[in-house]
């Protein structure tokens, strides 16, 4: 198997919503792209599979370890092999791949979350870094472009942890905040055992609002000499807040089940910016 082959592969094992943003892209900027996700993939599984944290942290340092060696030249996992002839082109730095394996030791370190700014530093590494190269891949023009990618990229998180909260305290851990677990009244201890209230209704119905208004703010970031090239970034825009409304009308019953968009529907959805652009974010 090619070093192509096997991202390719881990890409749409995933079954996750960029792979169908990727589909609209030309050869080259999916060829980069498809590689760049692989490695958040990778690196993200050494938490979400891990056993022992002692050997979670061990790979994590191989892996810092492999983008130095590979920047340097000399790569040795098939997804850095896949990675490397993209980094020149598409300015994909070592702060870039460092970042995401940074938050994904904070996962290691950490289950609880004092306040936002806290859990917002770890959207940044996890999510913003990301949405960061995944912008200069897709065709970045304008430097204000990046605003817009950190913030999407927040956005993104925000979704993802609203819709995991269930699955992550099955980990033992909880991203919302201490501070408004407090503010509403609602126990760890209630979340772990997944017990449903209205409290927590109330919590997550501000945590929801909270992630809208970054869509809202990251789309007014976002530069009019760049609205075609990011179209992949306004795709998983588009199928995260259909997500989020999913979400919504089932009364954020998230702590027994993961929701989510059928494959069709991902489908459809980024269809329809690629067709009909930026309005469509909107509806």
């Amino acid at each position: 198997m090619t070093p192509e082959q096997y991202v390719q592969d881990k890409a749409a094992a995933s079954g996750s919503s960029f792979y169908y943003a990727f589909l609209f892209l030309p050869a080259p900027r999916r060829a980069a792209i498809t590689a760049f996700y692989a490695f958040c993939r990778e690196v993200d599984d050494v938490v979400d599979d891990m056993v022992d944290a002692g050997v979670a942290a061990t790979k994590l340092a191989w892996w810092q370890t492999e983008v130095a060696n590979a920047l340097a030249g000399n790569p040795v996992h098939p997804v850095m092999k896949a990675l490397m002839p993209h980094t020149g082109e598409y300015g994909i730095e070592a702060r870039h791949l460092l970042g995401v394996i940074e938050g994904c030791q904070m996962d290691l370190e950490q289950t609880r979350y004092l306040d936002y700014p806290g859990l917002q530093r770890y959207c940044h590494l996890v999510a913003g870094v990301v949405g960061e190269v995944a912008a200069r891949i897709f065709g970045q023009t304008d430097p204000q472009t990046t605003a817009y990618a950190h913030k999407l990229g927040q956005a993104l998180q925000l979704t993802n942890i609203i819709r995991d909260v269930g699955e992550d305290a099955m980990r033992g851990r909880i991203y919302l905040p201490v501070n408004e677990l407090q503010q509403f009244d609602v126990k760890a201890h209630e979340i772990l055992k997944r017990s449903y209230s209205d409290r927590f209704t109330a919590l997550m119905q501000f945590q929801a609002q909270r992630a809208q208004g970054l869509y809202d703010e990251a789309l007014a970031l976002l530069p009019a000499a760049d609205r075609r090239t990011q179209k992949p970034g306004l795709m998983m825009a588009s199928i995260y807040r259909a997500l989020l409304r999913e979400i919504e009308s089932d009364n954020f019953q998230v702590l027994h089940q993961r929701i989510a968009l059928t494959p069709l529907r991902k489908f459809w959805l980024a269809w329809k910016v690629q067709a009909l652009g930026l309005s469509l974010i909107h509806i």
